[in-house]
């Protein structure tokens, strides 16, 4: 340690040392994972336009072709003799969910190995995020019912976040989020998805049947040793994937999660000579299948609510559906905004420079939009109660509008300034395909920028030459 001399000639005394500096909350992305992250949202915002169109279609044909809607949802079909004649409302939540989940399984993987989870120091922010905003709002929900008496079934409706519908409400409101919080908000519902499955598998399986559960987890071991034996060709691994679902179904543990665990066991590392890892390849040609076809079709036939009556006042006065309400609009904004705050208050964390408070409030009043997995708890959670449940998904369609208007309003009042960092991030003035802020220390770029500054004020010297000559020329006749 270097020191320094008394002014008096004494003992020497220790230098002072400059204290560490301080790490950045929702900092600036490094390059791959920025571009990662664009081409997973866009995908997402599609999905989440086409979402939004299924859900308002579903109640609208619900609430004037009712007969009609309940006889399409309720129609079965599939091969009984393997346990798998089910209605197409059952298909839409057990089937096509499995593609979500299994998207949600190959994000997570990801994200564990080479994105923003991999570093402990950053995965903090978003797990404590997603932990207290999941918390909060089964505790808002508990209180709720003990208040006012009432299931405490339904504790786990409001814990979710629906990115696809988060994105879908940015899109409708022209929200331009910078890089920053946006990878928040995705990193947020990967983790937000990993706790829900946890949630399915542990309070929703009943009755297990232990023999297709060792099919099941057979299956999957094949499917393990395939991928690490590199065996390729869908037609291997789509049939085998066909049959871990149908014994995970009939095991009693809810299918999605068969989706969940082969999505964990793509390898989602890149090697040498690779420009994309096995799994950002299959999750690029499945994702836009999950965004824009599965998570729809299950919206179309799970959002179907009857809103005549009495039925929108009713979610105000009954405690479970008021606790669902306020789980996901008060709970899910205190929670994540809770949880972010906490980070920075106990890793002595600085947040962005370019960001406020008021930033992560808006994205945290954003996450309280649960709709898909939200819907699909609702339906496990009260499987008996064919009432409670069109009650609880009228709740769910209420609170995740409530959600959608108050963090459309608090983003819009900021949308200005997002638009300045999103314009400031997105700019490339010198045309090589990388934005200007990531090439701030590679001296061919300052070499392009002097190059095509010469060549503007070589022209510009032109044109001050062309004025002074047209000045000084001699008027013409009258």
């Amino acid at each position: 340690m270097p020191s320094l001399p008394y002014p008096s000639g004494g003992l020497p005394v220790a230098a002072p040392v400059p204290p560490a500096p301080r790490r950045s909350l929702l900092g600036r992305l490094p390059l791959p994972e920025r571009n990662y992250i664009a081409e997973a949202l866009r995908t997402e915002t599609v999905g989440g336009v086409i979402l939004l169109v299924a859900a308002i279609v579903a109640l609208i044909w619900a609430n004037t072709f009712g007969s009609a809607y309940a006889a399409v949802s309720h129609f079965h079909f599939g091969p009984e003799a393997l346990g798998l004649h089910l209605s197409v409302a059952h298909w839409a939540a057990d089937g096509l969910l499995a593609v979500f989940f299994f998207v949600a399984g190959v994000e997570l993987k990801r994200e564990l190995v080479a994105g923003e989870l991999r570093d402990p120091k950053a995965a903090a922010l978003p797990v404590a995020a997603a932990l207290c905003g999941m918390a909060v709002p089964a505790l808002v929900y508990t209180l709720t019912i003990l208040i006012g008496g009432g299931s405490a079934a339904g504790w786990a409706v409001p814990t979710a976040t629906d990115i696809a519908f988060a994105l879908a409400v940015l899109a409708v409101i022209g929200t331009s989020l910078p890089s920053a919080l946006r990878a928040f908000l995705l990193t947020l519902a990967v983790v937000d998805d990993l706790f829900a499955i946890l949630i399915i598998a542990v309070f929703f399986t009943d009755d297990l049947d232990f023999l297709a559960l060792g099919g099941a987890f057979a299956g999957l071991a094949v499917f393990y040793v395939l991928l690490r034996t590199g065996v390729r060709g869908w037609y291997v691994y789509l049939p085998l994937a066909l049959v871990i679902w149908g014994l995970m179904y009939n095991s009693g543990v809810h299918a999605t999660i068969a989706g969940v665990a082969m999505g964990l066991m793509l390898r989602c590392t890149r090697r040498e000579g690779e420009a994309h890892s096995p799994g950002e390849h299959i999750e690029h040609l499945v994702r836009p299948l999950s965004a824009g076809v599965a998570v729809p079709l299950f919206a179309l036939f799970s959002a179907g609510v009857t809103l005549k009556g009495d039925a929108l006042a009713g979610v105000f006065t009954r405690p479970e559906t008021l606790g669902v309400v306020l789980g996901l609009v008060a709970g899910k904004t205190l929670g994540v905004f809770g949880g972010t705050w906490v980070v920075a208050r106990f890793t002595r964390a600085e947040l962005n420079k370019d960001l406020a408070w008021a930033d992560v409030f808006a994205v945290a009043a954003l996450a309280g939009i649960g709709f898909t997995v939200s819907l699909l708890i609702g339906e496990l959670a009260f499987s008996d109660d064919e009432g409670m449940i069109n009650e609880v998904k009228a709740a769910v369609l209420m609170g995740s509008l409530i959600a959608a208007v108050l963090s459309g309003v608090l983003l819009k009042l900021r949308v200005r300034k997002y638009k300045a960092l999103y314009e400031a991030e997105e700019l490339d003035e010198d045309e090589s395909g990388v934005p200007d802020v990531y090439e701030q220390d590679d001296p061919e770029y300052h070499r392009r920028m002097a190059a095509l500054h010469e060549k503007k004020a070589a022209e510009h010297r032109r044109l001050a030459e062309q004025a002074g000559a047209a000045r000084d020329k001699p008027d013409g006749p009258a």
